[in-house]
């Protein structure tokens, strides 16, 4: 098995197929690298597309102790695979968990990113409830390490903004969670209790995004609600951003949508490469 290992030992399973310009696909909390293969199998026919497991998600290796899920051993374990590779940059392509940590190389090292794609970005951001929801996030780390992963996944697949991808794909929906009841209870709780209970807010960044050059596309299902006033922030702030919303839409987009999400993101990736994703014109604003 393929594996890129970081600078503190731990060893990442990825994946990759299809040569050009590279993409990196980084994953939510409750998948792995396995739930981009509708975006593998599409975008390697142009592209050298990089698919992994972040840590704590078999095969990648499994830390006991949570201080090492932090969401800066997260992004730069993602620079970590690209070093591996030997790829000097690279698209970003996130969702949810990984959205996150692909706006934090934007932040901290953006002469690695081409652009980036930020998916279903910003749960759990709000100042008002961010006590509540990090107190949240403790909560399922020890129900991971109590009851386990079959039954926190019998528990969550029916969380709001999982219910448009239950009615659109009834049968997409059950292998989504019954690949997460597999995944490793021990590093699920330390992914929720240190990388999801730990993060920044991103409205805590404010200052710091409006300096992000690379460019960038929001996207957003209109019924993920967690998601919506983030995705608006972030088009607000990031110089060369560009946001839609898929209708009808909940959390999960690259499998909800697939064909839609390809469609956005392979249009996104022409334009960048192309030259033709610049800042946000100041004509273009509103007086005030």
């Amino acid at each position: 098995m393929p594996h890129a290992v970081t600078k503190d030992n731990v060893r990442l399973y990825f994946e990759e197929a299809g040569s050009g310009s590279p993409i990196i696909f980084l994953h939510e909390f409750a998948a792995d690298h396995t739930n981009w293969e509708p975006q593998m199998r599409y975008f390697s026919r142009g592209h050298r597309c990089i698919a992994y497991s972040a840590r704590g998600y078999t095969p990648s290796d499994v830390p006991p102790t949570s201080d090492v899920y932090t969401y800066r051993h997260f992004y730069t374990d993602a620079l970590a695979v690209l070093d591996h590779l030997g790829i000097a940059k690279a698209h970003f392509i996130g969702l949810s968990m990984g959205s996150y940590s692909s706006l934090q190389v934007g932040l901290n090292a953006p002469q690695r990113a081409l652009s980036m794609m930020l998916a279903a970005v910003g749960s759990g951001s709000s100042l008002e409830k961010l006590e509540a929801f990090r107190k949240q996030c403790q909560a399922n780390a020890e129900q991971y390490e109590t009851i386990g992963s079959v039954e926190v996944a019998k528990a969550t697949r029916e969380a709001p903004s999982r219910i448009p991808f239950l009615l659109k794909d009834p049968r997409g929906h059950a292998d989504f969670y019954a690949a997460l009841a597999r995944h490793d209870a021990k590093g699920s709780a330390n992914t929720m209790r240190s990388f999801q209970g730990g993060r920044p807010s991103i409205y805590t960044m404010t200052d710091a995004i409006r300096k992000v050059p690379t460019p960038a596309l929001i996207l957003c299902g209109d019924e993920d609600d967690n998601c919506v006033e983030p995705s608006l922030f972030l088009k607000q702030h990031l110089p060369a951003a560009g946001l839609s919303f898929f209708p009808k839409s909940g959390h999960v987009l690259n499998l909800e949508e697939p064909a839609l999400f390809n469609e956005m993101v392979e249009r996104f990736i022409a334009l960048v490469e192309a030259g033709r994703w610049p800042v946000r014109d100041p004509r273009s604003m509103m007086a005030g």
